[in-house]
């Protein structure tokens, strides 16, 4: 970890940023004069309630497509130079992304593999044909990718300003249909067709009695090692440059991945397969300098995984929800937590605290009571304040625990591919008593932003 991971807390969680209104982020294109504010007060939806992405996505799509036409025209000007330098910039991967993204909408939709063999394989022919009759989609997208940029470095400007530090997140793996695999097919395991021979996933465990089969691609780690890992870096360099640290997740692939058959319809068949392991992580420390890593090292958790976490300094997870089941010897009990570590309640894959604990099995209830020395009352504050107190470096919370919401409000389930991530938090929750009792928790705790380094 860099020499400034001090002990604190991080507000902004797994680099997903919990915005109150959706006009809080469309309000910088109006502020850029690339849309009037009446046609924001028109699109306007609900305040609140779960959210609708079908309904989003269309919104979003109309907002933009009448954004870019005002990019295109005068009212663009004052854009242009800073357009033009981060199209410069970001030009190894900015372009084949803009490619797949408007090969994709001319397919509607369809996955690369069944494109025309041409495109599918990136004939440099096939793709000039294809930039000539796509450009104004390529360019829509291009568009887009600067304004994200240019909104988050506004965000991530504004969070350093009040002291907030935000921890973003890499998964290891990435979709089989996206541009990175139709891009790099050399440095992914698939067949002459392009579908993977085999996918990602993890075995039967505590969210899953048949395992995670996630399905994406795996890596032909030999080939990024031939090509220094450059691909790896790139894409870690880039995370960095928008965040302060990184969650690595599932760590232990890098030490040893399950490897399923292509073709398996769960995860129980699968394989334990070796992952670069420290060589991968000598090439980012040449690269990077200091590790600004967390690792997501939860799961089946091995001694050589450890070792490798442990080699490169890289402070481990601990889930407060977890600590229960078992006896005083529980890793994730915070009485033997090490300070190297980054400790939560839950995370985005749990219940809440307050649905945990409604559901748990009594035995688990009980040793959570007898460990707090009293009968709960107040659950989640009672186990955020556990973890405010622990002596690791980073303590990190769902919203969901400090509104003490239960498990209606709950943000994913593991292995479930619809109905996920709509939770969102309502206009007024964040009350001034409740920003009150958030500031004592880190005053009394010693984590308020701007506190002394520790040792």
């Amino acid at each position: 970890m860099p020499d400034d991971a001090g002990r604190s807390s991080l507000r902004l969680r797994d680099g997903e940023v919990a915005l109150a209104k959706r006009e809080a982020i469309d309000e910088e294109l109006v502020r850029d004069g690339l849309l009037a504010l009446d046609e924001l007060e028109q699109a306007a939806g609900p305040p609140d309630g779960p959210v609708d992405f079908g309904a989003v996505i269309d919104l979003k799509e109309r907002l933009l497509g009448r954004a870019h036409e005002a990019f295109q025209s005068a009212r663009g000007d004052p854009l242009r130079a800073d357009y033009v330098g981060f199209r410069n910039r970001n030009q190894d991967w900015l372009d084949p992304f803009t490619q797949f993204m408007a090969l994709k909408s001319a397919h509607q939709g369809a996955p690369w593999t069944v494109w025309r063999p041409e495109l599918a394989l990136r004939e440099p022919a096939a793709l000039d044909r294809a930039a000539s009759e796509l450009t104004q989609a390529m360019e829509q997208h291009s568009f887009r990718q600067f304004l994200f940029f240019r909104q988050w470095g506004r965000l991530r400007q504004h969070a350093a300003d009040l002291g907030v530090r935000i921890l973003g997140d890499v998964p290891i793996f990435v979709a089989h249909d996206s541009a990175d695999v139709w891009a790099g097919r050399r440095l992914f395991d698939l067949l002459d067709s392009g579908l993977p021979r085999v996918v990602a996933g993890v075995p039967p465990d505590y969210f899953s009695e048949t395992g995670q089969l996630w399905g994406n691609p795996l890596y032909r780690w030999e080939q990024h090692a031939a090509e220094g890992y450059g691909w790896w870096l790139r894409r870690l360099s880039l995370a960095l440059e928008l965040v302060d640290a990184v969650r690595l997740d599932h760590f232990r692939g890098f030490q040893a991945h399950w490897e399923i058959p292509g073709d398996a319809p769960t995860a129980e068949t699968g394989r334990w397969v070796e992952g670069p392991g420290a060589e991968f992580f000598q090439a980012a420390q040449a690269e990077l300098g200091s590790l600004p890593l967390v690792a997501e090292d939860l799961g089946v958790i091995t001694a050589p995984v450890r070792e490798l976490r442990d080699r490169f300094e890289l402070p481990g997870m601990k889930v407060l929800q977890f600590a229960f089941s078992s006896d005083s010897n529980n890793e994730h009990l915070p009485h033997n937590y090490r300070c190297r570590c980054a400790a939560y309640t839950g995370t985005h894959d749990n219940d809440t605290t307050i649905g945990w604990f409604q559901s748990a099995p009594e035995e688990e209830r009980g040793n959570c009571e007898r460990y707090l020395g009293r009968p709960a009352s107040d659950i989640a504050w009672e186990l955020l304040r556990l973890l405010w107190a622990s002596v690791a470096n980073w303590s990190i919370a769902p919203l969901q625990d400090f509104l003490s919401l239960d498990g209606q409000a709950r943000m994913n389930f593991p292995g479930r591919p619809q109905g996920n991530w709509a939770w969102r938090f309502g206009e007024g929750a964040l009350t001034p008593e409740l920003q009150e009792r958030i500031r004592q928790l880190n005053r009394t705790y010693g984590r308020l932003p701007g506190r002394p380094k520790s040792a």
